[in-house]
């Protein structure tokens, strides 16, 4: 799409279904749109820029776009640019790097950087407390992100060494995902997160690593049970099937995506990409949505999501988006 009024009605339609909202004083279809509104003359444009999606509010009588409160808010790229760069972020199965989206959008390394985490935050939300309500399988393991020395052993020591900790819950019933950064894999930083995400009811599948045994003892989950995947046993031909593959497969995608963009990746984006591999995961082909679908769905939660370059103590920007 590159018609920028057309942009601004396509957004419209997906957030305004019914009417345009007022961010000023939140009435709802009551106001009426200007045409024919350019900016001040400039240098660059002497005739100023037509004002795309501009409105006015019949009751408290000012203006607004729907870049008002949203990801959009203050930014000078046109929002045509803004769907291209959701569409290839929802569409690019293991994801695509600031730098590629500069190039392919034709804008600065800068504005494509924060760009990315602006969308980033769309893909963020929708907590998925109590997998397995039903009593149902989940799946949970961990991955380790980062180098140093003790790299190969560090799925084999409890606590990951000195690696970044990524623990994922995968729902067998509903085939969805969520990521949780750790500070560390014990079993008493452990088990709180697990209760807290997973039902009572749920049966737990597991490895053999350390920090997951006992949880059955415990009585914290309905049952639990593990594989040895280091003795070679990777599925347990049991009712429900015991194994921790679909977990497995869903990390395959994730570190192709991590080793592939993000070589280096510190603890506070890790978890801003850990949620966009969620969303992706979660509303893939095999749930029933396909591309466009999925960028509908990140448009949809645009809104309530201002996020700033910097804040009046200057901090960076990544601390706004991830703190």
């Amino acid at each position: 799409m590159h018609d920028e009024a057309a942009a601004f009605e396509h957004v419209e339609g997906m957030i305004w279904a019914d009417g345009p909202v007022c961010p000023h004083c939140g009435v709802v279809d009551k106001a009426y749109r200007l045409t024919g509104v350019r900016t001040k003359p400039s240098k660059k444009n002497p005739e100023g820029k037509v004002r795309h999606g501009l409105w006015k509010c019949r009751e408290c009588r000012k203006q607004f776009t729907l870049r008002k409160g949203t990801i959009f808010e203050e930014s000078h790229l046109p929002l045509h640019l803004w769907l291209q760069a959701i569409h290839l972020m929802v569409s690019s199965k293991k994801d695509i790097s600031s730098h590629q989206l500069h190039r392919v959008l034709g804008i600065t390394y800068k504005s494509a950087w924060f760009l990315t985490y602006r969308i980033r935050e769309c893909m963020r939300g929708g907590e998925l407390a109590g997998f397995c309500s039903d009593g149902g399988s989940v799946e949970v393991d961990e991955t380790f992100i980062g180098k140093g020395p003790g790299a190969k052993k560090a799925k084999t020591v409890c606590g990951g060494s000195h690696k970044m900790k990524l623990l994922t819950l995968v729902d067998r019933d509903t085939k969805c995902a969520k990521g949780i950064v750790m500070d560390d894999s014990k079993k008493s930083t452990l088990i709180p997160i697990l209760q807290k995400n997973i039902a009572q009811e749920a049966y737990v599948m597991t490895d053999e690593a350390c920090q997951y045994q006992g949880i059955g003892a415990c009585k914290v989950f309905e049952a639990h049970d593990w594989t040895n995947r280091s003795a070679g046993e990777y599925v347990r031909r049991v009712y429900p099937e015991v194994h921790t593959n679909t977990v497995e497969g869903f990390y395959s995608i994730f570190m192709r995506g991590m080793k592939g963009f993000y070589q280096h990746c510190g603890k506070q984006p890790l978890r801003c990409y850990a949620a966009e591999f969620d969303f992706r995961y979660n509303l893939r082909v095999a749930n029933g949505l396909d591309d466009v679908e999925r960028g509908s769905a990140a448009l949809r939660s645009a809104v309530g999501k201002r996020l700033t370059y910097r804040r009046p103590n200057q901090e960076a920007a990544t601390t706004v988006i991830l703190g």
